[in-house]
């Protein structure tokens, strides 16, 4: 079995140093910042909406509150939220 010279050992010793300190954590382990509250709005949906826009979440909010409520504004302008209103309204009318 043949050893390595030292320029191929210094160079395996490289290596492995610099893959060792890659999985070291970034920023000393300080805590995240805690959230901020947000502002009221109307309580999330309990339907799976991830990925739509969100206007359309905000529209589907609207409609499925209790009571019901629209942005007449943003109904006639976002087109999100009008099809985001008329869905959570499909869907919670049966509630």
């Amino acid at each position: 079995m043949r050893c390595l010279n030292g320029a191929a050992s210094a160079a395996l010793l490289l290596c492995i140093a610099v893959l060792v300190a890659g999985c070291e954590a970034v920023g000393g382990g300080a805590a995240p910042p805690a959230p901020t509250a947000p502002a009221a709005k109307a309580p999330a949906p309990r339907f799976n909406l991830t990925g739509y826009p969100a206007g359309f979440k905000e529209g589907y909010a609207d409609a499925c509150a209790t009571p019901r409520r629209r942005n007449a504004g943003r109904f006639k302008a976002e087109n999100d939220y009008s099809m985001g209103w008329q869905d959570g309204a499909s869907a919670c009318r049966s509630r």
